[in-house]
C-alpha cells in the first residue's frame, strides 16, 4: 500500500479527526479511503447516467407515447420473466 501526504486546514483536519473518534472508522485513513471509494462510484453512477443520455439523444427524435402499445410491451416483458 502506497503512502500519501496531504496537507488540510485545521477545521479539516479535526473533522477528520472526529469521524475516527466516533467510532465508526479505524483512524483518519480509513475515513480519507471511504471518502474516496464513495467519490469513485459516485463518478461511476454519473458517467452510466450520461452514456444513457448520450444513447438517449443519438438515438433521434422522440415519439408520442402510445399507452396501449406501451402496457402491451410491459405484459409481455412481465410475462417472459
Amino acid at each position: 500500500m502506497g503512502t500519501m501526504n496531504i496537507s488540510l486546514p485545521d477545521p479539516m483536519k479535526s473533522w477528520v479527526e472526529q469521524q475516527a473518534k466516533a467510532g465508526r472508522y479505524a483512524n483518519s485513513s480509513d475515513y480519507v479511503r471511504d471518502l474516496i471509494r464513495r467519490d469513485r462510484a459516485r463518478s461511476e453512477a454519473i458517467e452510466e447516467i450520461q452514456a444513457a443520455v448520450d444513447i438517449g439523444l443519438a438515438s433521434g427524435p422522440a415519439t408520442p407515447l402510445d399507452r396501449s402499445t406501451f402496457k402491451s410491451r410491459m405484459r409481455a416483458l412481465h410475462a417472459e420473466k
